[in-house]
């Protein structure tokens, strides 16, 4: 047995899957957009050819000859009473005022103008020769009712289809060009549609990449960490020695599970939302110490309202990024700027041109040519953290050469507007 309703089948319920999805509102919008084009044309069908229905049905603009014809034939019928002996007078008086009534009578003739345009025959002429009722005016006025009769059949071979044909021969091609200028707007919209959706797709998945690279990134110093504090483990001599790589090891655990929450992504490295609590900043800076890192913090505490383990990640990223460009000694210093906290690390490398300074600061922008391995996403991340805590990070020359990182935090009032003129958030 086959499969009950082969590929169509299967295609409609894919369809009707699909619709089942999109908002009533938008089916809806949809929908009546897809049926525009078939009612317009509808509509203006109806619009024109009823009159032209009407006209043809009551034939009152169905043009013909006849009153033409007519007056030809009661003007033969008159000359024809003055030559028959046995018409009595009143008989030939009552057909002479019948043609004569016709010949006064414009009105009845349709379209006179444009038929005496087609020749010498005059309407008016063969009135006054009908009032002079002689027999040679009256033969002359017959040869004129024949030859204005004639000029009438020639207007009506030449004078094509009778005006309501015409206007509905006009408006099918104006309903023929309405439709398919909706349809090609509707097509156009379709594609702008198509291509604004391919754009967004892109960006989204754009974002997912910067995003996944960035944790990436910050994912390699806490493994790195927990791979050495592992491997020294076991050969660890003393219990002290085993205490403090086990602490290295929680810490790196902690920052693994900080930096690669799957579902918090775009929180922790695009749309930074920050979890701010006070923390004093010297440990953070602390635990920078090593054996080419100097620190310097104040003696008394500077608690700070801030996301501790960004922080940490900014400093992080400048003190390995100033280790890059020294074979020497790093110096990060912390201290109170005014009244607002501030962070310094200072390399003694070659330092950077002046007209790379702000371009480091992009993504996958990296440092000068031959001295920057990585992936150009550190200092990217760095400001990003730095403006979402309402500060700023810099860059510059330090006097006796190197260069010199400072980030400034921003004051707790500036920390809870900013981020929002930004279009970030705060979870406290």
């Amino acid at each position: 047995m086959g499969v009950v309703g082969g590929p169509h089948h299967a295609r409609t319920v894919k369809l009707l899957s699909l619709l089942q999805g999109v908002p009533r509102a938008v089916l809806l919008r949809e929908t009546a957009l897809a049926l525009l084009p078939a009612l317009l044309t509808l509509g203006l069908l109806l619009l024109a050819t009823q009159p032209a229905y009407r006209t043809l049905i009551d034939n009152k603009e169905t043009w013909s000859p006849y009153e033409y014809r007519a007056l030809a034939q009661e003007l033969q019928t008159y000359q024809i009473a003055r030559l028959d002996p046995t018409v009595t007078t009143d008989e030939r008086r009552r057909s002479w005022e019948r043609a004569l009534s016709s010949a006064s009578t414009p009105g009845q003739f349709y379209e006179l103008a444009l038929v005496e345009n087609y020749g010498e025959a005059r309407l008016v002429s063969i009135k006054e020769d009908l009032q002079r009722n002689t027999p040679s005016s009256v033969r002359r006025a017959v040869m004129t009712a024949l030859r204005l009769n004639a000029q009438a059949d020639t207007f009506t071979r030449v004078r094509g289809p009778v005006p309501a044909l015409q206007r509905l021969r006009s408006a099918l091609i104006l309903t023929a060009g309405l439709t398919a200028l909706m349809s090609l707007l509707l097509i156009t919209r379709a594609l702008l549609m198509w291509r604004t959706e391919r754009e967004r797709r892109s960006r989204r998945e754009a974002r997912q990449r910067e995003a996944l690279s960035l944790a990436s990134h910050e994912l390699r110093r806490p493994l790195q960490s927990l791979l050495l504090a592992s491997d020294l483990l076991r050969h660890a001599q003393s219990a002290e020695q085993r205490q403090h790589l086990l602490s290295l090891i929680e810490d790196s655990v902690v920052q693994l599970d900080s930096r690669a929450d799957l579902t918090r992504l775009n929180d922790l490295y695009l749309d930074v939302s920050l979890r701010v609590q006070r923390t004093d900043l010297r440990p953070l800076v602390q635990r920078l110490a090593a054996r080419r890192v100097d620190v310097c913090v104040p003696d008394a505490p500077l608690v700070w309202p801030v996301d501790a383990n960004r922080v940490r990640q900014v400093l992080e990223n400048l003190v390995e990024n100033a280790l890059k460009y020294t074979t020497g000694l790093v110096e990060v210093r912390l201290c109170l700027a005014g009244n607002r906290p501030e962070i310094t690390v200072r390399d003694y490398g070659p330092g950077i041109p002046p007209a790379l300074i702000e371009r480091v600061f992009l993504p996958y922008e990296r440092g000068p040519q031959g001295l920057d391995d990585g992936h150009g996403l550190g200092l990217a991340l760095v400001r990003r953290y730095a403006r979402a805590h309402g500060g700023d990070v810099c860059l510059s020359h330090a006097p006796d050469g190197g260069l010199i990182a400072t980030v400034r935090l921003g004051e707790p009032s500036s920390l809870l507007s900013e981020p929002a003129r930004a279009g970030l958030s705060l979870r406290p």
